[in-house]
């Protein structure tokens, strides 16, 4: 008798399930853990990404309770579904964390961020700039003959939009934030 030949996970009649389970499709979210504002716990929360090889695409702490001595980190990362999940377990057992919340899964959230970008041209360059800062609403903070600082805030797409048009007038050097992020409604 001949073996069968039926590749694995072909037929949707197969008693068993044959198809993998986990996704490969890799996705964005932002974290946000509420940690102790002690010495040594960034670290420690940095040290779980950069020992399993996680890319950290933005990050931003400030101590967000004085009495009670607490910070919140929030953490732009990129990973599959499984890789996203293993890592909010894995930061929920850090001892100094209080809390881990995906932002991105649980619901609504407004994320902002800030920049500065040096942007040197004259002539009809520094119009176009001035032109295009009015229309993203970014305010000219710093001014010299040969140059402009701008102040931008809002989503990173908006930032990189306007990033990527200053470009051409001469864009010289950009300094961003990171974003900081809450859930929205109650």
């Amino acid at each position: 008798m001949s073996p069968l030949h039926i590749k694995k996970g072909s037929t949707k009649h197969s008693a068993y399930n044959l198809r993998p389970t986990f996704s490969d499709h890799e996705e964005t979210h932002t974290i946000a853990v509420l940690v102790d504002n002690e010495a040594g716990v960034l670290a420690r929360v940095i040290g779980l990404f950069s020992g399993r090889g996680y890319n950290i695409e933005s990050l931003t702490v400030a101590e967000v309770d004085h009495q009670g001595h607490l910070s919140r980190i929030t953490i732009v990362t990129r990973g599959t579904p499984q890789v996203i999940e293993q890592i909010k377990a894995q930061l929920g057992r850090i001892v100094p964390v209080h809390e881990v919340h995906d932002l991105t899964v649980e619901g609504s959230s407004v994320e902002r961020e800030l920049a500065l970008l040096k942007v040197a041209g004259n002539g009809d360059k520094r119009v176009e700039a001035l032109r295009l800062a009015d229309i993203f609403r970014a305010h000219v903070v710093d001014s010299t003959l040969e140059s402009f600082v701008f102040q931008i805030t809002g989503t990173p797409d908006k930032i990189d939009a306007f990033a990527d048009l200053m470009r051409p007038l001469g864009l010289v050097e950009v300094a961003r934030t990171g974003v900081a992020a809450l859930s929205r409604g109650a």
